[in-house]
């Protein structure tokens, strides 16, 4: 009986815990969807972000042209 537990924890147990941290290891490899989808909406802020600076800029541009260099 102190043989079989021998292996086992010579030989199972590494193996076990090996392969558990791996398959951890996967999983958390890619995002999950929710993070997807915080990821998408903050893709569409940044964009709606950006069209209106760059409007912000165009009006600018046409009622204070020196603005840029204030």
């Amino acid at each position: 009986m102190e043989i079989i537990g021998i292996l086992f924890m010579a030989v199972v147990a590494p193996i076990w815990v090996l392969l558990h941290y791996i398959t951890r290891w996967k999983s958390t490899k890619t995002i999950s969807n929710e993070d997807e989808s915080l990821l998408a909406d903050l893709w569409e802020s940044a964009d709606r972000i950006d069209k209106r600076l760059t409007n912000i800029e165009r009006i600018l541009d046409v009622e204070a042209p020196d603005w840029r260099k204030r």
